[in-house]
């Protein structure tokens, strides 16, 4: 039996859909889980996509979900591991939380296509290249909106997807998920964090709060989240940093500590790092909108 990386998402109720393009040299996660949805279109690359029980090639174009829990991994082909050419891996990226409008999806008879949409990608669903222009158009564009018009636009695509009689099931009908999976302590760590994270929590304190010393702690922590302890902290930060920005007139200097940064100029730096922009700027933007 096989125990795989559980990918720790930034996902919740308040924030419930991650979209965002990607522009990678190559793809470089391992075989992996985590408990969202995923909508994966590739853009730009070629090479070996794992889902499942499933190993075949992906080509530029291809669309891909992947439903709650199940393993996967993209592997681009070995020219683009080389660094001595000009070729990208690029898409875009819509994760969304396993309860998205749980009520309506399960009771509402207008969602029960993207019901079975999405009970179909438990053992994950193709998109062929060249066969879903419309889809791939929406793909390109939702990154670029956000609030409600982001949400309808997403809807949308769910709709695009459900409706057609086009899209293929990647695993074999005898597919058992039956990996096992060590969610009890990271479930405890993530739980922790998520009720403490504007705070100074040293590496010490989480540590013993999982029971195991420093060391061993930050080896567990990235094998099973994918990220430093630091840096998935700075990450929860900058989140409700943005959240924030656009709900409350606030100042920068009194946002940067109600989001447990020392130091403005840490906040600013690690803002822009994450987003591309100043804090201002940011809520410039996106309040422009």
């Amino acid at each position: 039996m096989k125990t795989i990386m559980n990918e720790r998402l930034l996902i919740s109720e308040f924030a419930p859909l991650n979209v965002r393009f990607y522009d990678y040299n190559h793809f470089t996660y391992p075989l992996h889980f985590h408990s969202e949805y995923e909508i994966i279109y590739i853009k730009e690359s070629t090479g070996t996509r794992f889902v499942g029980n499933s190993i075949t090639r992906y080509e530029a174009g291809d669309i891909l979900l992947i439903g709650s829990n199940l393993p996967h991994f993209l592997k681009s082909d070995e020219v683009y591991h080389s660094g001595n050419n000009d070729l990208r891996v690029k898409g875009t990226i819509i994760q969304f939380e396993k309860d998205f409008m749980y009520y309506a999806v399960n009771n509402y008879p207008h969602f029960i296509k993207i019901k079975n949409l999405l009970q179909e990608s438990q053992r994950g669903i193709y998109f062929a290249r060249g066969h879903f222009l419309k889809l791939q158009d929406l793909l390109e564009k939702v990154p670029l909106e956000n609030g409600l018009n982001q949400l309808m636009l997403f809807l949308e695509i769910l709709k695009e997807m459900s409706e057609t009689d086009n899209r293929q099931i990647i695993s074999t009908t005898d597919f058992v998920n039956e990996t096992i999976y060590d969610t009890a302590r990271i479930d405890k760590v993530i739980s922790f964090l998520n009720k403490n994270y504007t705070r100074n929590i040293s590496l010490e304190e989480i540590a013993s709060f999982a029971a195991m010393n420093t060391a061993a702690f930050c080896r567990y922590f990235k094998s099973k989240t994918g990220k430093s302890f630091k840096n998935y902290i700075l990450d929860m930060r900058i989140g409700f940093a943005c959240k924030l920005l656009l709900m409350e007139d606030i100042g920068i200097s009194q946002l940067s500590s109600k989001c447990g940064f020392e130091t403005i100029s840490h906040f600013n730096k690690t803002f822009k790092k994450n987003t591309g922009h100043v804090p201002s700027l940011y809520r410039k933007m996106m309040l422009s909108r």
